[in-house]
C-alpha cells in the first residue's frame, strides 16, 4: 500500500479508481482530512491532502504525527510527499520537479517524535528519503533534478532575501515549509518516504521580481498533471517488496 501527501487534486491521478473515504482517529489527534482510498492497477494507494481539501490549514499547523501515524492505520508502507518549494540552487527553476535526497530543518514549534517518554529512539537519519523510491522514480522521467538539499522553515510568512542567503550558505538547494518533520516521523515509524519537490517559484532575493503566493499557485497548477503521471507510473514500477533499509530504521535505535 502505498501513501499519498500532497494538495487537492492530486488524487486524480491516472488509472487512481477511488474505492472509499476514510475517516480517522488517532492518539496524535485528528489528521488533516479524510484518507481516500483506491488502487492503482493492482497496487493499493492512499491519498492525503496534507493542508485539507479547502487548504486551511498553514503548514505549521498540520498535525503531521496524525497524518503519518494514520496512514500507517491504513497499512501503507510506503509514502509518496508532493512538496511545494522555492528554488535557491542557479539551475533550480519554476516548474521544475526536484527529488531531494538531503533535508535541513529549520523548524521551531512542531511535534518532532512519537517518542516522548518513556521509550526514547535516536534514528538515523542520515538518508531522509527512501535511496529505493529515488532510484525507481528517477529511472522514470530523466528531466527530474536527481538530489538537492531542502531547507524546511516553520512559516506560514515567506522568507527574507536575508534569510535566503543564510539557507544557500548553510547548504540549502531550496526552501518549503512541510518537508519537516513529516519526514522524520515517517523514518520512525519505518516507512518508506519519498519527496517530489516542485519548484515553484525563485526563492526571495533570487530573482528580482517579487514573490507572490498567486505565482506560487498558479505554478503549482501547471505541473500537477505531470506530478500525476509520475506518482502514477512509479506507483505501477515499485517493487512488491522492500529492499531498502527504511524498514528497519529503528532497528539499531539507540535508547
Amino acid at each position: 500500500m502505498v501513501g499519498i501527501i500532497g494538495g487537492s487534486g492530486l488524487y486524480e491521478i491516472p488509472g487512481f479508481e477511488v474505492v472509499e473515504k476514510v475517516k480517522l482517529n488517532t492518539p496524535y489527534g485528528a489528521p488533516s482530512d479524510e484518507y481516500v482510498v483506491g488502487k492503482i492497477g493492482d497496487r493499493g494507494a492512499v491519498f492525503l491532502a496534507r493542508h485539507s481539501r479547502e487548504h486551511s490549514i498553514p503548514p505549521h499547523k498540520v498535525n503531521y504525527r496524525a497524518n503519518i501515524w494514520g496512514f500507517r492505520t491504513l497499512g501503507v508502507k510506503r509514502i509518496i510527499a508532493v512538496n511545494a518549494v522555492g528554488g535557491i540552487r542557479d539551475d533550480f527553476c519554476p516548474g521544475d520537479i526536484v527529488i531531494p535526497n538531503q533535508i535541513i530543518d529549520f523548524t521551531k514549534n512542531r511535534q518532532h517524535t512519537f517518542y516522548d517518554g518513556p521509550e526514547v529512539y535516536h534514528i538515523d537519519f542520515s538518508e531522509p528519503y527512501c535511496p529505493e523510491m529515488r532510484k525507481a522514480v528517477l529511472s522514470i522521467d530523466n528531466t527530474v533534478h536527481d538530489g538537492g538539499t531542502y531547507a524546511c522553515t516553520e512559516g506560514p510568512r515567506l522568507e527574507t532575501p536575508a534569510e535566503i542567503a543564510f539557507l544557500k550558505l548553510a547548504g540549502g538547494d531550496m526552501v518549503g515549509m512541510t518537508g519537516m518533520p513529516e519526514a522524520s516521523l515517517a523514518k520512525e515509524l519505518t516507512l518508506c518516504y519519498l519527496c517530489i519537490a516542485v519548484i515553484t517559484n525563485y526563492a526571495a532575493g533570487i530573482s528580482t521580481t517579487r514573490l507572490t503566493t498567486t505565482e506560487v499557485i498558479e505554478t503549482m497548477k501547471a505541473s500537477t498533471e505531470r506530478v500525476k503521471l509520475l506518482i502514477s507510473e512509479l506507483i505501477k514500477n515499485l517493487p512488491e517488496e522492500r529492499s531498502c533499509s527504511c524498514k528497519d530504521s529503528l532497528k539499531d535505535a539507540r535508547a
